[in-house]
């Protein structure tokens, strides 16, 4: 199973009380009480960014949780309703890609033509200095990754979304980008760049508090580490995983000993 992101919004959330609020929220995976910050603001003017905003919480708690969909759908048709120009557009378009993605690789429906779709529409839309535009290079690459089985076209998605990341400031997203450029490292033979990826990944969501990320991110760490080292991220990562009740629940089956490291 794949790490996903989301937007960046609401990402520690700077001088902003409802973006804090937000962040406190999502990084301990209570999605639904911060997307009902945002209820609010939906219909107001200019609230296209709070829509999409409130949508990607949503899809965020599918990927991590397997449930929620249909509200996921809700506000999904709500922000591609009340956009109003090509990045409003394009930003949405982005969700909804990230949300047929999620139900691809997690079971649920096949959806991957779909996601393609959307995530194309989303490039065609969104102009090349958007904020939204270095998630939808790392959504490009999950699909080449994990949908299609191209990792060697993952790869420059990954680096341009790094790239842009690193421009816009947005830290959540290079922890993604450093970890899945680690496991491609990793999927080559090249074992101290992909500890080097995994480690920032880590440190990047530990100095964030992104909680609900640090799980995957220990997971992800002791693939590349030797013993004993290993064994203690995975127990770290066991802890933290039920001290959150199982979320993302995609990450028992790598936790447990018998499975195969993660992609």
């Amino acid at each position: 199973m794949a790490d996903t992101a989301m937007s960046g919004a609401g990402t520690t959330g700077g001088d902003d009380p409802l973006q804090r609020a937000i962040w406190r929220l999502r990084s301990r995976g209570c999605w639904t009480d911060a997307a009902a910050l945002l209820t609010p603001h939906i219909g107001k003017a200019g609230s296209a960014g709070a829509a999409v905003q409130r949508t990607a919480l949503l899809v965020e708690r599918c990927l991590f949780t397997g449930q929620g969909w249909a509200e996921a759908e809700d506000a999904l048709r709500i922000a591609e309703a009340v956009s109003q120009d090509d990045d409003d557009r394009g930003a949405a378009a982005c969700e909804r890609g990230q949300l047929a993605y999620a139900a691809t690789v997690l079971g649920v429906r096949d959806r991957a033509d779909e996601a393609r779709s959307a995530l194309g529409r989303a490039a065609a839309l969104l102009s090349p200095n958007s904020r939204t535009r270095p998630l939808l290079d790392f959504r490009r690459g999950l699909v080449a990754e994990h949908l299609a089985d191209a990792p060697q076209s993952a790869r420059p998605a990954y680096h341009r979304a790094h790239a842009g990341a690193e421009a816009h400031g947005d830290t959540l997203l290079l922890s993604f980008t450093w970890r899945h450029l680690a496991a491609l490292a990793l999927r080559d033979g090249d074992v101290a760049e992909a500890r080097k990826g995994f480690a920032e990944s880590l440190r990047i969501r530990e100095d964030l508090g992104f909680l609900i990320g640090t799980a995957p991110a220990l997971a992800a760490l002791a693939e590349a580490e030797p013993e004993p080292e290993a064994t203690r991220l995975r127990a770290e990562a066991r802890r933290l995983f039920h001290l959150l009740g199982g979320i993302p629940t995609w990450l028992a089956d790598q936790l447990h000993p018998t499975t195969s490291p993660a992609a």
